[in-house]
């Protein structure tokens, strides 16, 4: 029996957009949990989410589904999880390239699609997926689904066949991905695995530093046809902030929404940098390059516009990001 205390979340339209999005997040219902095999002493194993919500089964769990974002994780750290839902399917996830998709029962493919009956065959002992701040400040919301449910009652029928774990994505990238290697290793996931991608991790980390240097400005953003483009804002996303840690200079779009500042196709010209990254979840790049006014903008006359994926907030997706954004810093030039 599994015992969850703790509080519930929320999901704005734009979470779907890019990095990261602007959503609510938030908390969870009392469930019943089923258990693994225990690694040592009596067994037992608790965890307490960034809900506040702790869960605690009588033996650590080994069978795991949950959100996209989040399971990736775990995969990358050897944990293969059974079951997944998510914004898309896990053929177009960067995140889950190169691995055997056999292995994962894909529950849903879009934002709030779960099948409930899928996911109670696979008898998980828990449920990982995120939470998301409702604003800047980093707030949780305790009366909203958490990120991955389409509302409350679909939240509470999956709680009802395994517990759920929120990992908040709020602050640094860095933050993120230490709280989720913290949760790697309650499940027994050892240092000597994580030891050789923390490694990796660090050194794209340093040459991203190294690359920040040239002093070009980035920009990342969301766009569409008929609502224009959605500029990130770098403090509210937890990769970008990361970057701008590193050195990265990432100009403030301005406006008082929380994630994004919304510009109509013709006003991009008032935001000049010199790189843009479009977020895979939107509008390609090849795509925003037929919109005249933004291939008038100097990162895209240039032709340093490149991609911009949301990466799972693990040691090896981010070591692969922050090599990537470093290599397309480092092939471009300062055009503003």
């Amino acid at each position: 029996m599994a015992k969850l205390t703790g509080m519930v979340s929320t999901l704005s339209r734009r979470s779907l957009l890019g990095g990261a999005a602007a959503v609510a997040a938030s908390g969870l219902l009392a469930a019943c949990g089923r258990g693994g095999s225990a690694a040592s002493g009596s067994g037992a194993w608790s965890f307490t989410d960034d809900t506040g919500a702790t869960v605690e089964l009588d033996a650590r769990p080994t069978t795991i589904a949950g959100l996209n974002d989040a399971i990736a994780s775990l995969w990358n750290y050897g944990i293969t999880p059974v079951g997944s839902f998510g914004q898309t399917g896990l053929a177009d996830d960067v995140n889950f390239k190169g691995k055997d998709l056999s292995k994962v029962t894909e529950l849903g493919t879009t934002h709030g699609e779960i099948n409930l009956e899928k996911l109670a065959n696979l008898a998980p002992d828990l449920i990982l997926t995120h939470a998301y701040p409702v604003d800047s400040s980093g707030k949780l919301d305790p009366s909203k689904p958490l990120f991955g449910f389409k509302d409350l009652q679909q939240q509470k029928l999956v709680g009802e066949i395994a517990p759920i774990v929120a990992l908040a994505m709020k602050g640094s990238a860095a933050a993120v991905v230490d709280r989720t290697v913290e949760f790697a290793k309650s499940i027994g996931v050892t240092d000597q695995k994580l030891k050789g991608p923390r490694e990796d991790y660090e050194a794209a980390r340093t040459r991203l530093e190294n690359a920040a240097k040239s002093g070009l400005s980035v920009m990342a953003v969301a766009a569409y046809q008929g609502d224009g483009i959605y500029i990130a804002k770098a403090k509210d996303d937890p990769a970008l902030r990361s970057y701008t840690e590193l050195g990265v200079k990432y100009p403030d779009p301005g406006g008082s929404e929380y994630f994004w500042q919304q510009v109509s196709w013709e006003n991009i010209a008032d935001h000049p940098v010199d790189v843009v990254l479009y977020s895979l979840r939107a509008m390609s790049g090849e795509d925003m390059l037929k919109q005249p006014t933004f291939a008038a903008t100097p990162a895209a006359k240039a032709g340093q516009v490149f991609p911009w994926e949301f990466s799972s907030m693990d040691y090896v997706a981010q070591a692969r990001t922050l090599d990537n954004l470093a290599e397309n810093l480092e092939s471009s030039r300062k055009v503003t």
